[in-house]
């Protein structure tokens, strides 16, 4: 059975849109818990893993917890969306908190510095909040 190509293009601006959704809604979190200097990117044409990176930098442990705790409330409480993974909740100087097609990137300023990955998704475009 054959898609159409009308069905098809649906779909696929669908998924972006919710993508964008769950994005501005982690970045929105984050500036509401005093995060700093959030970017946005649009990954989609660089790479077929995710289509959004949210970046933010926190001034402490206790406030990046805060936001990652927040962070996953909003998502998965009120947009109904699930975390595949957490990574460095412990150590907490940088946490990647992965929904699939958003991945959030929460720093400390000195590792946020050292990583410096909106340069390596330079050619990403940035997104409004």
């Amino acid at each position: 059975m054959a898609i159409s190509t009308a069905s098809q293009s649906s779909t696929d601006r669908a998924i972006p849109d919710r993508s964008l959704e769950l994005a501005r809604a982690a970045a929105s979190t984050a500036a509401e818990n005093r995060g700093q200097d959030i970017i946005v990117l649009d990954t989609r044409k660089q790479t077929p893993l995710f289509d959004y990176l949210v970046l933010v930098t926190g001034t402490s442990r206790r406030q990046l917890h805060a936001m990652s705790e927040e962070i996953d409330h909003k998502l998965e409480d009120d947009l109904d969306d699930r975390r595949i993974s957490v990574e460095g909740y412990v150590e907490s100087r940088w946490i990647v908190l992965d929904y699939g097609n958003v991945v959030i990137h929460l720093f400390d300023e000195q590792t946020r510095a050292y990583y410096r990955l909106e340069d390596l998704w330079a050619d990403a475009q940035r997104i409004e909040i």
